[in-house]
């Protein structure tokens, strides 16, 4: 019996995940400081101190949009 409620199962979390540009052979990618910026706004609005994994993805995803 699971006791959390979840969506996804715990495999399909991004932290369980090997980087997907590092199996390509690409280098990484860096956030820029805009990104940054956006990556702390969104933890501070969800209660965290500073940014996780979820945030840097949600600025590098957003950076990438515009």
């Amino acid at each position: 019996m699971t006791t959390h409620c979840s969506k996804a199962s715990d495999t399909d979390a991004p932290w369980n995940h090997d980087n997907p540009r590092a199996a390509q052979g690409k280098p990484r990618n860096h956030l820029t400081p805009a990104q940054k910026a956006s990556a702390k706004r969104h933890a501070k609005a969800a209660g965290r101190p500073y940014p996780n994994l979820v945030d840097n993805m949600q600025a590098a995803r957003k950076g990438k949009a515009t």
